[in-house]
């Protein structure tokens, strides 16, 4: 699970360097999550469900299969 911290945590900071007002909160938000629920997620604190894989890949358009590192193709 150390590619999905990894991946994860570079697709949020590009989310936060593309758009300026971005936070960790909207991020939350826009997954469902709350704040402690992506904390956790990106620190590998908690692994991500099914559903969670789902969610975050359709946000950031990619494939559960680039979230979890096995392979380098987004979509």
């Amino acid at each position: 699970m150390n590619n999905f911290i990894k991946i994860f945590n570079e697709l949020i900071e590009y989310e936060k360097k593309t758009h300026e007002d971005m936070t960790q909160v909207k991020i939350a938000a826009a997954f469902g999550f709350s704040k402690q629920k992506l904390s956790n997620l990106k620190s590998g604190y908690s692994a991500p469900s099914i559903d969670d894989l789902i969610i975050i890949s359709t946000h950031f358009d990619v494939t559960i299969d680039f979230l979890v590192g096995k392979t380098n193709t987004e979509l």
